[in-house]
């Protein structure tokens, strides 16, 4: 496996087609389709189910994208890093997020760690709860921001709490229940529900998003691959969800309205050590102080 070959799997993948592949990595279409057919051969498994007429990706292609990316990355930071033998005291700072909403978190964090460190260069990766994990334990993260998860915390992790955060039902204003003070999940019983994917959700949002699934037909459901996507359709009144409320965005014409049983849950940072990252170290502190 090499970087060729991921970077031709990539294009393929964003492209759907070989031939803007190829037109796109300026080599001939042929060339495209030997480097996934040797990645392929070498993976064991179809990457794209390909026709006359359509390119389609496989389950298989689509859970080894994410992998394929994170390799041409490390891979293009290690050769730039030797680019210039004069310019290598960088300080690597990797952090990982579920969702873009908790990326934003970490905005005025990483304006004073700039003025901390000058040649401070964040990582910052937005990415499933399996394949964040397997990055900290492998030590290509430092740290991970997000809700505390249990499968984390059997593996005797350090953990940081930032605050405890309740969960909200989150509605359109237009909702029938928008008027409402607070609420109790059995009201919720007959709402159309928005969902984000469990395979793609916190382990903490999925447990009370199926505390609304019991009993329900499939159309009463709408699954979103992301946070972002389920505020999307919950302000353009396709039903209701269950959210953190520190995540909701001012702009968007929402109404959130305090959950009665549910109780809140912990946000914070899992890491691995702390003891000689100066820079990570900096980051716990600054993060206490900002959320």
């Amino acid at each position: 496996m090499n970087t060729f070959q991921l970077t031709c799997f990539l294009t393929v993948a964003e492209t759907l087609n070989f031939a803007r592949a190829a037109e796109q990595l300026h080599i001939t279409q042929p060339a495209v389709t030997q480097q996934i057919q040797s990645l392929e051969k070498e993976l064991g498994v179809k990457l794209f189910k390909r026709t006359t007429r359509t390119v389609k990706i496989t389950p298989e292609g689509n859970s080894f994208i994410d992998d394929a990316r994170h390799i041409v990355v490390l891979t293009n930071r290690a050769k730039r890093r030797f680019e210039n033998p004069f310019d290598r005291e960088i300080t690597l700072l990797s952090l990982g997020c579920y969702s873009y909403t908790q990326l934003f978190l970490l905005k005025p964090v990483l304006e004073k760690l700039s003025s901390l460190y000058q040649n401070l260069h964040p990582r910052l990766i937005v990415s499933s709860s399996h394949h964040l994990h397997r990055l900290l334990e492998d030590n290509d993260l430092d740290a991970i921001i997000g809700f505390r998860e249990p499968e984390l915390q059997k593996k005797g992790l350090p953990y940081q709490e930032l605050r405890r955060m309740p969960l909200v039902c989150i509605c359109a204003p237009t909702s029938p229940l928008a008027g409402q003070s607070s609420i109790r999940l059995e009201a919720l019983e007959n709402e159309r529900v928005v969902l984000i994917d469990p395979a793609r959700s916190q382990s903490v949002i999925a447990h009370a998003q199926s505390q609304l699934m019991g009993g329900r037909s499939p159309s009463e459901f709408y699954f979103c691959e992301s946070i972002e996507a389920v505020m999307v359709l919950t302000s353009a009144g396709y039903g209701i969800s269950i959210l953190p409320e520190f995540f909701l965005p001012p702009n968007l014409p929402m109404v959130s309205i305090p959950i009665e049983d549910i109780a809140p849950v912990s946000f914070g940072i899992f890491y691995k050590s702390a003891a000689d990252n100066a820079a990570l170290q900096s980051l716990l502190s600054l993060m206490r102080e900002e959320i």
